[in-house]
């Protein structure tokens, strides 16, 4: 979404303070712009601060949660590339780019369990040490691996070696934020 478009809340929402990360609560009739709409999440702004909301808040935004926050529904046989995909669909509240071409990633394997299904294991960094949205991203990349089918674990696990920096942004990522 490139636009911001200014909504009252229709009811109370749970909301992430960006970048402290602290849970705390929008109240109905609070004024909010929204953001960016990715991933499935709402990024807005109000009380003078930015936001996180989540897709079950759509209605509270006055929009559809069927059609909004670009909430992919990610299928196929389980493999290494339908995960990557459904790693692509996890943001960064602030930026507009996917944390998969942001360079977040710094590792994902898929293994099989006794059972017959699935685990999945991410490494993956911030764009800085003391963001406090490294709990909602990397629990928003693990319910989304969870919603796989044939995945019965998934562990985000967030490191910070190697440091994160601009470089490791892949070329589509650079297209999205103008640096090419």
């Amino acid at each position: 979404m490139n636009e911001t478009t200014s909504i009252e809340l229709k009811r109370d929402c749970a909301a992430v303070q960006i970048p402290a990360g602290n849970a705390t609560t929008l109240t109905a009739g609070t004024t909010v712009q929204i953001i960016q709409t990715l991933g499935g999440s709402y990024t807005v702004q109000a009380l003078g601060g930015l936001f996180r909301l989540s897709a079950q808040d759509a209605d509270a935004l006055g929009l559809d949660p069927q059609k909004s926050a670009g909430a992919e529904t990610i299928s196929g046989d389980l493999d290494e590339k339908l995960v990557w995909d459904t790693l692509r669909t996890c943001f960064d509240p602030e930026i507009p780019v996917n944390i998969v071409d942001l360079g977040l990633v710094y590792d994902m394997q898929l293994a099989k369990l006794p059972g017959g299904n699935s685990r999945v294991d991410v490494k993956m960094t911030l764009t800085a040490p003391g963001c406090g949205m490294g709990p909602a991203i990397a629990g928003d990349a693990q319910v989304k691996l969870l919603n796989l089918p044939g995945v019965d674990d998934a562990q985000v696990e967030v490191v910070w070696e190697p440091a994160w920096h601009h470089s490791m942004i892949t070329p589509a990522g650079k297209k999205v934020l103008g640096l090419e």
